[in-house]
C-alpha cells in the first residue's frame, strides 16, 4: 500500500534554495580569485559582500533542515514505517562520504606516504557536506525520540538547536585535539581547521526543522501574509536578543570573542535567516509558479556543490583554478567570473536533467 504524502509546492522554499546555491557559488568563486589588495573593508561593496557571505552557510543549512523535515512529516506513518527514514540515512551517509571524497588527499588512493600534514588536515576537516549529513542523521534521531517519548517536534528541535548553540562557545574553548583523534576533534571546534564543525553549525540544520514541521502541519499556511509577518517578528526578536547580548557584554567589559560559536553571532544569523524567509515568502505570495530552472537548481544542489568546488579548489586528481589563477583578479574580473561560474552550473543542471529524461525514455 503506498504511503500517504501530499505535497504543496512551496515556492518561497524553492527560491531560498536557489538563492543559497547562488550565494555559495559566487562566494566561493570570488573568494578564490579576488586578489588580497582588493579585500578592503573600507570599500562598501566588498564589506557588503563579506557580510552576506557569512550568512550563506546558515541559510543553506537552515533550508536543508526545513526541506528534510517538511518532506518527512508529510508522510503520515510511524517512524519505523516511514520510507523517508531509510532515504534520510542514505542521504546523510552519502553526504558524509562525498565530503571526504572531495577532500581526498592523494590520487594514489591507498598510499599516504607523500601526503603532507596540511593536506591530511584538509582531508579530516569537517565541511558543509559532512555537517549537513550528520545534521540529517541528528534530525532522524530527534524524530525517533519525539515519537518514542510523545514529544512535540517544535519543542524537540528548538531545545536541541538551543543546546548545540549554547554549548558551542564552551566547546570552542577546549583543545579537543589533545585528547581526541584529529578526525573526531574536528567535529567539535575549528581548532583542527574544520570550516563547519557540528558545534554550532548543526544547530542551524535542526532549527530549520522547526519551520519544516510547521509547514507540514499547516500545509497552506505559507499562502497567508500572517505567516510572513510571524517569521519576520521571530527573526527580529532573535536579532534584538543578539544586540542585547552585545550591549550587556560591552557594559560588563567582557572581551568580545568573534567566531562562529559566539552566541550573539549565532542568534543574529538565525534572526537574519528568519527575516529573509519572511521577505521571500511575502514576495512569492501571489506567485503560482516559478521558472523550472529554479526548481532544478534546488534539486541538484549536491551536484552543483561538488562540481564547482572541484573546479575551483581542485582535488587529488585535478589542480583547480586556485592553483592556476588564485587571488589574481580585480573586483570586476572576480565578479564576472562568479557570473560565468554560476552560468556554467545552470547549463550543467539543464544538460543533466535533459539526459535523465532521455535516459528514462530509453529505459521505458
Amino acid at each position: 500500500m503506498p504511503h500517504t504524502e501530499k505535497k504543496h509546492r512551496i515556492i518561497f522554499i524553492d527560491l531560498m534554495r536557489a538563492f543559497a546555491v547562488f550565494q555559495m557559488v559566487q562566494g566561493h568563486t570570488i573568494d578564490t580569485l579576488l586578489a588580497d589588495n582588493f579585500r578592503n573593508f573600507d570599500n562598501p561593496i566588498y564589506a557588503l559582500w563579506y557580510f552576506t557571505r557569512g550568512l550563506t552557510a546558515p541559510i543553506f543549512m537552515f533550508t536543508a533542515g526545513t526541506v528534510f523535515i517538511y518532506l518527512f512529516r508529510l508522510v503520515n506513518k510511524p517512524f519505523s514505517e516511514n520510507p523517508r527514514v531509510i532515504k534520510g540515512i542514505k542521504r546523510g551517509l552519502l553526504l558524509i562520504f562525498l565530503g571526504y571524497l572531495i577532500r581526498y588527499p592523494t590520487w594514489t588512493i591507498f598510499d599516504f606516504s607523500q601526503v603532507s600534514d596540511y593536506l591530511m588536515g584538509v582531508f579530516l576537516g569537517v565541511d558543509v557536506l559532512h555537517l549537513i549529513g550528520f545534521g540529517l542523521l541528528a534530525l532522524l534521531t530527534l524524530l525517533y525520540l519525539s515519537e518514542k517519548f510523545n514529544l512535540n517536534d517544535y519543542i524537540t528541535f528548538s531545545i536541541a538547536a538551543l543546546i548545540i548553540f549554547l554549548v558551542s562557545p564552551y566547546f570552542f574553548s577546549l583543545d579537543w585535539n589533545s585528547f581526541l583523534p584529529q578526525a573526531l576533534a574536528g567535529y567539535f571546534y575549528t581548532g583542527t581547521g574544520s570550516p563547519f564543525p557540528f558545534f554550532p553549525w548543526a544547530g542551524y540544520v535542526i532549527a530549520g526543522g522547526v519551520l519544516g514541521a510547521h509547514l507540514a502541519k499547516h500545509p497552506l499556511v505559507f499562502k497567508s501574509s500572517k505567516f510572513s509577518v510571524a517569521l519576520a517578528v521571530m527573526g527580529l526578536a532573535f536579532i534584538i536578543v543578539s544586540m542585547v547580548i552585545d550591549y550587556i557584554s560591552n557594559l560588563n567589559g567582557t572581551e568580545r570573542v568573534v567566531n562562529s560559536a559566539a552566541i550573539n553571532l549565532v542568534f543574529f544569523r538565525v534572526g537574519f535567516v528568519l527575516v529573509l524567509n519572511a521577505v521571500v515568502s511575502y514576495i512569492s505570495l501571489k506567485a503560482d509558479s516559478i521558472p523550472k530552472i529554479i526548481m532544478l537548481i534546488g534539486r541538484n544542489t549536491l551536484l552543483i556543490y561538488a562540481v564547482h568546488l572541484i573546479a575551483l579548489y581542485g582535488s587529488a586528481w585535478n589542480p583547480g583554478l586556485y592553483n592556476w589563477i588564485g587571488k589574481t583578479f580585480n573586483g570586476v574580473q572576480a565578479a564576472i567570473s562568479a557570473v560565468v561560474m554560476f552560468g556554467l552550473m545552470i547549463l550543467m543542471v539543464l544538460l543533466f536533467n535533459k539526459f535523465k529524461i532521455k535516459n528514462k525514455q530509453l529505459v521505458t
